[in-house]
């Protein structure tokens, strides 16, 4: 009777260098097409999303993507009006953004005295917040009287949610499509960042109502 050969068995050593390995493939493919992980840095979109806010975008909802080209290998939709996304700020593609979808290709949009019309119509404008009672005139800068402009093909028009105080698309521009990184989707740590680190301050600041939080 011939004994059959066994396989050497591995390391301890190599079947850890194995499992990290296949760990950090497996988060970089979760970041890279499924979900991906942004904090809100700033007031722009207050306040629906506030300085502080954690939350989850779903890469995915808008089609697979190719890494760094932004081209679309697996279409599934494409950002819709009032969809809260984050995208590559055309100025700086090294910084990440994050506002509201106003317009979308063939969309003619207008603010007239800081009222949103899309093809002439009010916009859905449920969630702009206006602070300033003052009204700018276009003369002097776009923030309460812009356009109209059509928005190209491959292009969305955002704005921020906290009108009187975001610097968007009524500034610089549209977004092309290849630079949007995702769908907004959940907040899932919220907390007072202006409170020292290392406090009971800082634990206390935690918001724990907006832990969970689907975002509109």
């Amino acid at each position: 009777m011939t004994d059959t050969p066994q396989q050497p068995k591995k390391s301890v050593i190599r079947e850890n260098i194995e499992a990290i390995l296949i760990a950090i493939l497996l988060a970089l493919f979760i970041r890279t097409f499924i979900i991906q992980a942004f904090k809100i840095p700033s007031g722009s979109m207050l306040p629906t999303l506030q300085i502080g806010d954690h939350l989850l975008v779903s890469k995915f909802i808008y089609g697979i993507k190719l890494p760094f080209s932004g081209s679309t290998l697996i279409p599934i939709s494409d950002p819709k009006p009032n969809d809260i996304v984050v995208f590559q700020y055309p100025k700086n593609p090294d910084l990440d953004y994050i506002k509201r979808v106003i317009g979308v290709a063939g969309d003619t949009v207008e603010i007239r005295d800081k009222k949103v019309f899309v093809n002439g119509e009010p916009f859905n404008d449920q969630y702009g917040v206006f602070l300033d009672p003052v009204i700018h005139p276009a003369t002097l800068d776009p923030r309460d009287n812009f356009g109209p402009v059509t928005v190209p093909a491959g292009k969305i028009f955002t704005i921020g949610d906290n009108r009187d105080n975001s610097y968007d698309g009524r500034f610089w521009g549209f977004v092309d499509l290849k630079a949007v990184r995702g769908k907004a989707w959940i907040i899932y740590w919220s907390w007072d960042v202006q409170t020292p680190l290392f406090s009971l301050d800082r634990l206390s600041s935690i918001r724990w109502s907006r832990l969970g939080n689907i975002i509109h």
